[in-house]
């Protein structure tokens, strides 16, 4: 075989893999799609045949009956909160990293990168100690600071290494007009940091909203759950109504792929912003 045709086996071969890869990742997504439109009976019969009429009422009584709509309004309170929080706080340390020397500025940097390394389950137990002892558990406002905490490392990293980029002389020109450095801060520096900070939102705004292990321990109260937790209710003692837990896991993504849809854009940008310097 010349090497003509090697090269274009090499590429039937890889059309081959990438359509069959696209297959398999596309179909869980269709299949949970089809089969919230199922009844419970049609699904128990076969889990992979298409619904032979459209059960529109499954979305329905998910979303009053399983109240989806309260879990969909307390997942919502405690990622705008934790989003917020996380980027003010994130970008002003990340300025003062990037910005300033001083004494033991990198054995706290060195801190925050350590951060992204600390397992989430292995602080479940003392966690749930210290709120019981402190009186904190089942509160939703609560829930923000565990949030808040393990969104903080990456997002700190992402705008330190990001704000190495921007020219400093953009900051001197607003002292020398008379900016002091919280104006300088939000209205130079913010601005241009946009690429970064999207990308910031969309990452803590996806943990937030997917988060399970802090909302189910630290929350008991039924109406204060949060979407991940409260999708569990569709899971009964011997039976669980798969087609209903489908539409709740349909209305659930909405708001993620909503917000992932307005800034996607920045994602690639803002990732790889600051890795090279000139």
């Amino acid at each position: 075989m010349n090497r003509k045709g090697a090269i274009a086996s090499v590429k039937a071969v890889s059309n081959v893999l990438l359509a069959a890869f696209s297959v398999v990742s596309i179909f869980p997504i269709l299949w949970v799609l089809y089969s919230s439109l199922k009844n419970q009976q049609e699904f128990s019969v076969n889990i992979l045949s298409l619904p032979s009429s459209l059960h529109f009422d499954n979305y329905v009584k998910a979303f009053w009956d399983g109240e989806l709509y309260r879990y969909l309004g307390n997942s919502a309170f405690v990622s705008v909160i934790s989003v917020g929080l996380t980027i003010l706080i994130g970008f002003v340390t990340g300025y003062f990293l990037s910005r300033f020397s001083f004494k033991g500025r990198n054995v706290l940097y060195a801190m925050f990168l350590f951060g992204m390394l600390v397992p989430v389950y292995g602080l479940l137990v003392p966690l749930f100690i210290e709120y019981r002892n402190l009186h904190l558990l089942d509160h939703r406002l609560f829930l923000v600071l565990p949030e808040v905490t393990f969104a903080l490392p990456l997002v700190i990293f992402l705008i330190e290494s990001f704000i190495r980029s921007v020219p400093i002389e953009m900051e001197e020109a607003a002292y020398v007009d008379g900016a002091n450095l919280a104006s300088t801060l939000f209205r130079i520096v913010f601005p241009m940091c946009r690429p970064v900070l999207s990308t910031c939102m969309i990452i803590s705004f996806l943990n937030v909203w997917n988060e399970f292990p802090f909302a189910l321990v630290l929350i008991n109260s039924q109406d204060l759950k949060t979407i991940p937790v409260g999708l569990t209710n569709f899971v009964g003692q011997y039976t669980i109504n798969y087609p209903q837990l489908m539409a709740g896991i349909n209305v659930s993504i909405v708001p993620v792929i909503v917000v992932y849809l307005c800034l996607y854009k920045r994602i690639i940008q803002g990732m790889v912003a600051g890795a090279v310097k000139g």
